[in-house]
């Protein structure tokens, strides 16, 4: 049976940016099966105690931009440290992970351009335009997802995964949780790696 990974992340998250496609390819290795889980970074926040960006010390928000600087250039990924459209709403392209997946569709490239589009392209991810562009790009159904994303079914489910997060006691995104193992930051996807190996390897 494959490992199954269950991805708590936001679409505006820097270090979901940064950890995005080491992930994906982490799980691509050990055949784990994954599942998106957007969520609403403020309850997450309000249960594991962390303060959001602006009510953080100077001292704190600094590091921050060194770690998304450090991690970029590890990564080989581009990156503005300081993005023309950030802070901004996700709720949309977090829907739309959700009816993505719903739909049967593996989300794992719509989240990211989005993330891209952020971070790497000043673009507005609360534009609606912006994420009817990356559908049509992707050749999904733009209309219809969007339609989607919007319905009471998808809001209720984004508002589960957050449920779901304060539950398994996440701190913070991305978090990969694997048999109820937690691995918070993108700078633990080595972490899981070896966590999938040896759990692999056992069976």
């Amino acid at each position: 049976m494959s490992p199954r990974i269950d991805y708590y992340f936001t679409s505006i998250s820097p270090f979901t940016y940064l950890g995005h496609q080491a992930f994906l390819e982490t799980a691509r290795q050990a055949e784990a099966d994954v599942n998106f889980k957007p969520v609403k970074l403020a309850k997450v926040f309000a249960n594991s105690g962390a303060k959001p960006l602006p009510e953080r010390p100077a001292c704190r928000q600094e590091y921050r931009l060194l770690e998304i600087k450090r991690w970029a250039k590890k990564r080989g990924l581009a990156v503005n440290l300081k993005p023309a459209h950030f802070p901004t709403d996700p709720g949309l392209a977090d829907r739309c992970v959700i009816a993505l997946q719903q739909a049967g569709h593996n989300p794992r490239e719509f989240v990211q351009r989005v993330l891209a589009a952020c971070w790497a392209e000043e673009m507005d991810i609360a534009d609606e335009a912006v994420i009817r562009d990356i559908l049509n790009a992707l050749e999904l159904d733009a209309d219809g997802l969007i339609q989607a994303a919007r319905s009471t079914n998808i809001t209720d489910q984004y508002d589960r995964n957050s449920e779901d997060a304060v539950r398994q006691g996440v701190l913070g995104v991305p978090a990969y949780v694997l048999n109820g193992e937690q691995f918070w930051g993108q700078d633990r996807v080595e972490l899981l790696a070896e966590t999938l190996e040896s759990t692999t390897g056992a069976e």
